[in-house]
């Protein structure tokens, strides 16, 4: 979980996407209150703001690769709620492996095997 988080290659599952935005919202909530409390004169911690996109950023793209969709698609609203709750692709896709190791042969085999 969390290999090479600023990239914008791979694929990764619902669950580091959501602990990702519970990440990124933490230190957002704690940049805003630091300056709130200096009454803007800490506004040079909003640099701290663009590694923060660039992180979200990344992983939403990764998120968008898993359901086999481009990292463009983060532009449509509401899409970041979206990548939380669809299911990813089954096996390899063409931006990678499967980060629940399933492969084709698994999802059509049937559970009543003898």
């Amino acid at each position: 979980m969390f290999e090479a988080p600023f990239s914008f290659s791979g694929r990764i599952r619902s669950t580091e996407y959501g602990l990702s935005l519970i990440i990124n919202s933490v230190l957002s909530f704690f940049i805003s209150l630091i300056v709130r409390g200096t009454n803007g004169d800490a506004v040079f911690l909003f640099i701290l703001y663009i590694p923060m996109c660039w992180f979200i950023l990344a992983q939403g793209a990764k998120r968008s690769h898993d359901i086999g969709y481009s990292g463009l698609c983060q532009l449509v609203p509401f899409y970041p709620l979206f990548l939380l709750f669809a299911a990813g692709e089954v096996g390899t896709n063409c931006y990678g492996k499967d980060p629940k190791n399933r492969n084709l042969q698994d999802s059509y085999s049937s559970p009543n095997k003898v």
